[in-house]
């Protein structure tokens, strides 16, 4: 009754905005769509879109069904290209979801050599999520969650891969550059410069500032680590990164990290995958190579 098609034309009509222009994406007649359409709701025995104008509006029915189409249709996509990998010898492409801005370079170390050791295998990463990285990965639109604040779901498994100090940045003359640590209060004037992440996403809020009732003066959002440390480095305000970020950054900026708190603010990185991929060998492989290489440098360090 329910058929794989019926459950693509809803997506791509929400997608699209109109029959007409699903049916020209997916190669059908609008006449075809349109009666596929129409049967299975005589099917169903219940209304899958209301006609407002011109426009199409899901009705109760139609969102349940976009819901299952959205959670069902990557799965079986996944299947099939698994499927044929399997049936050509090929392994596929790991595809690494981050929610960590700055971890992008300590990934690169991590891809290249995982490339070198698995040929074939592609590497794609993915930094924008129909439903953030945890949906993500239970949604199938990613096979792997690079994340500092993992969040425990059954079906998932997170492995601490790096340990890292979270600190302020400031320029050469800041009056905080040759502080031992930092107060909160401290912060109360300045111009906070951060990655464009949600208040309760960052840990200069939530585990520094908004326990003490402090916020800073402004808060500026920057995309990028260079423009954000070019502007720290200038004056122009403070920021908050990782330890290690900040140390390989220092020949490129005058900039310098300082201690959050008498005790600082320790993080972790996470791999996080679907506990049902644990087995794959090359997902199995590149969190085992993540966790060799950070107890390589805790090693040397």
């Amino acid at each position: 009754m329910l058929d794989r098609i019926h459950l693509t034309i809803i997506q791509e009509v929400e997608k699209q905005g109109s029959l007409t222009a699903a049916a020209n994406v997916l190669c059908l007649t609008q006449s075809a769509l349109s009666h596929s359409m129409k049967k299975l709701e005589q099917q169903l025995g219940t209304d899958i879109w209301l006609r407002e104008g011109r426009s199409l509006r899901l009705t109760q029915s139609g969102q349940y069904l976009l819901e299952v189409a959205n959670r069902v249709l990557p799965q079986l996509t996944l299947a099939e290209e698994r499927l044929r990998q399997f049936s050509q010898g090929e392994r596929g492409t790991l595809r690494i979801g981050m929610e960590c801005h700055p971890c992008y370079q300590w990934l690169l170390k991590v891809v290249s050599p995982y490339l070198a050791a698995w040929p074939d295998v592609d590497v794609d990463v993915k930094q924008k999520f129909q439903f953030g990285g945890i949906g993500a990965l239970f949604g199938y639109e990613i096979d792997m969650l690079v994340t500092p604040d993992p969040l425990y779901k059954t079906g998932l498994h997170f492995q601490p891969v790096f340990d890292y100090e979270q600190v302020l940045v400031v320029g050469p003359q800041h009056r905080l550059r040759n502080a031992g640590f930092i107060q909160p209060e401290q912060l109360a004037e300045e111009t906070l410069i951060t990655y464009p992440v949600e208040i309760d996403r960052l840990d200069i809020y939530t585990q520094f500032m908004m326990p003490a009732g402090i916020s800073p003066k402004r808060h500026k959002p920057i995309e990028t680590t260079d423009i954000m440390l070019q502007m720290v480095a200038s004056g122009r305000g403070v920021a908050a990164l990782p330890r290690w970020l900040v140390s390989e950054y220092t020949t490129k900026f005058d900039v310098a990290p300082v201690r959050l708190g008498k005790h600082g603010i320790a993080k972790q990185i996470f791999l996080g995958i679907r506990e049902s991929d644990a087995h794959i060998d090359y997902v199995k492989a590149f969190v085992e190579l993540a966790q060799a290489r950070h107890d390589m440098q805790e090693h040397k360090a």
